[in-house]
C-alpha cells in the first residue's frame, strides 16, 4: 500500500473498542483512513454516530471493493475467524483485537497470510496501549530472550487493586471494572485467566518461536484467592499479580505459564496498578527492560488498532521471525515450581507430591504452606483448583537444581542433621 492511498474501513463491533476506534480517527485526519461501514448485530440500539454508517449484513463489508480494511473488535471467536478468514481471502487487509481467536486459530492465520500476502496485524490483542508485539518482532529479532514476565490482563489487576489496596470485596470490584469498561462481557474469561492465556499463547510465538494451543500451557486465575494470601503478602512486603512468565531453561526449553504470583515490592510490576499492563523483558544484550501502559479501556485499545491502520499504508506484516527465520524453542514440561498453596483442609493436597516443603502454618481457620512441586502434577491434576484452595508462585518461582537440592537433604539425613 501507498503512504498517500486512502484506507477505507469496514468495522466489525461498536462497543467499547468500536466506538474508541471511530472518535480515534476522526481525531487524526492526516492518516487518510476513514470507516466506511459499521456491521453491528443489534440494528436497533441508539449509538453515537450516524444511523447510515451501520448495517447487519456483514456482506456489506467483506464485498465491497472500496473497502481494503477490515477490522473486527466483537467478542465471538468463532464469529470473528470467518470474518477475518474470508477478509483476506477477498484480498482484504486485517487488524483484530480478538484474543481467543488469535490463540485457537493462529496456524491458519498463518497460512492464509501466506496464501494471500495480505497483512494480519493484532497489537490491541496483546497489551492494548503497550506495543509489544512489534518490538518482540523489531527490537529482539536477534536478541537471546532469557526472560519476559507480564501483566497482560488489565481486568484482574484492576480487581486485585480494588481488593487489595482499597478493601472492596470480589463483587463490588468486579462490578467496577465491568462498570468502567475493563472487563470481558463473560467476566470468567478474565477472572479465571482464559484471557491471559490467549495472549500469551500468541506472545510466545513473536518471543520463542513457540506455536502451541492454550491447553499446553499451565494456567489459572485470580477467583481462588483469599484475604489471608493478601495479608501474608503484605507482611513479607510483597504484592499478588497474575503474572504470566516465561523463562529459559539450562536445556534450552521454555517453562511458561500463567498464574497469581507474590511480586517483591521492588520489583517493576508491584508498581503495575489498577487496569494497567506491565511488561518486563530480560535478554542477552539489552538486559532488562521495562514497558508499562494501559492495557484495557476504550481509548488505550483503540490507540493500538490505529497503529496498526497505520501500519498498513507501509505494507507492515509481522514476520515471525523467532519462527520461520531463527530455531523455533520448544516448551518445557520436566522442571519444577515453588508455589505458596493455602487451604482448609489438609486432606485435600498431595504432600506426597511435594519434593520438599519449605514452610508450614495451621491456623485455625486457614493453613499453608511452601513447596516444590513438579510442573506436571499441576498441569496434569486440578486438586489445587478445586475447594477452597488457593495457590499463588512465589517471587522466583522456576526451580532447576532440584537433584543438587535432593542430594544435600540426603547427605544431611545420613549425617543426622
Amino acid at each position: 500500500m501507498s503512504t498517500h492511498k486512502q484506507l477505507t474501513i469496514g468495522l466489525f463491533g461498536f462497543g467499547v473498542v468500536g466506538e474508541g476506534l471511530y472518535k480515534v480517527l476522526k481525531q487524526t485526519p492526516s492518516l487518510k483512513a476513514s470507516i466506511k461501514k459499521v456491521c453491528i448485530r443489534d440494528p436497533e440500539k441508539i449509538r453515537n454516530a450516524p444511523a447510515g454508517l451501520f448495517t447487519s449484513n456483514r456482506e456489506e463489508l467483506l464485498g465491497d471493493p472500496e473497502i481494503n480494511v477490515i477490522v473486527e473488535v466483537i467478542n465471538d471467536s468463532d464469529a470473528a475467524f470467518e470474518i477475518v478468514q474470508t477478509a483476506l481471502l477477498n484480498g482484504k487487509h486485517v487488524v483484530s483485537a480478538s484474543k481467543k481467536m488469535i490463540a485457537e486459530h493462529l496456524p491458519e492465520l498463518l497460512e492464509l497470510q501466506n496464501h494471500t500476502g495480505r497483512s494480519f496485524l493484532y497489537e490491541s490483542a496483546a497489551c492494548a496501549s503497550i506495543p509489544l508485539i512489534r518490538n518482540l518482532e523489531e527490537y529482539y529479532d536477534n536478541d537471546l530472550l532469557h526472560s519476559i514476565k507480564a501483566i497482560v490482563n488489565g481486568s484482574t489487576n484492576y480487581i486485585l487493586t480494588k481488593i487489595f489496596d482499597e478493601g472492596l470485596d470480589f463483587k463490588q470490584a468486579l462490578l467496577q471494572a465491568q462498570q468502567a469498561g475493563f472487563a470481558e462481557s463473560d467476566p470468567i474469561l478474565d477472572v479465571e485467566g482464559f484471557d491471559a492465556v490467549n495472549k500469551w499463547a500468541f506472545l510466545l510465538t513473536h518471543a520463542y518461536g513457540i506455536l502451541e494451543k492454550t491447553t499446553s500451557i499451565l494456567f489459572n486465575g485470580i477467583q481462588n484467592i483469599q484475604a489471608e494470601d493478601a495479608i501474608l503478602a503484605a507482611s513479607r512486603k510483597q504484592e499478588i499479580r497474575l503474572i504470566a512468565q516465561a523463562q529459559k531453561l539450562k536445556n534450552g526449553k521454555v517453562a511458561a505459564f500463567v498464574l497469581p504470583q507474590f511480586v517483591k515490592k521492588e520489583d517493576h510490576l508491584a508498581f503495575v496498578k489498577n487496569e494497567y499492563n506491565g511488561v518486563v523483558i530480560e535478554s542477552g544484550f539489552a538486559d532488562k527492560q521495562f514497558f508499562y501502559g494501559k492495557g484495557a479501556g476504550s481509548f488505550p485499545t483503540a490507540s493500538a488498532v490505529l497503529s496498526d491502520i497505520a501500519a498498513l499504508r507501509y505494507d507492515y506484516k509481522y514476520e515471525y521471525k523467532k519462527l520461520f527465520h531463527h530455531q523455533p524453542h520448544e516448551l518445557a514440561d520436566d522442571y519444577y515450581l515453588r508455589v505458596y498453596l493455602s487451604f482448609d483442609d489438609l486432606t485435600q493436597v498431595p504432600r506426597e507430591n511435594f519434593e520438599w516443603i519449605e514452610e508450614w502454618h495451621a491456623n485455625q481457620d486457614r493453613k499453608w504452606l511452601i513447596g516444590v512441586i513438579h510442573y506436571r502434577e499441576l498441569k496434569n491434576h486440578d486438586w489445587w483448583k478445586t475447594g477452597n484452595t488457593s495457590l499463588i508462585l512465589t517471587a522466583d518461582p522456576v526451580v532447576e537444581d532440584v537433584e543438587t537440592r535432593k542430594l544435600k537433604k540426603k547427605s544431611l539425613e545420613l549425617a543426622g542433621v
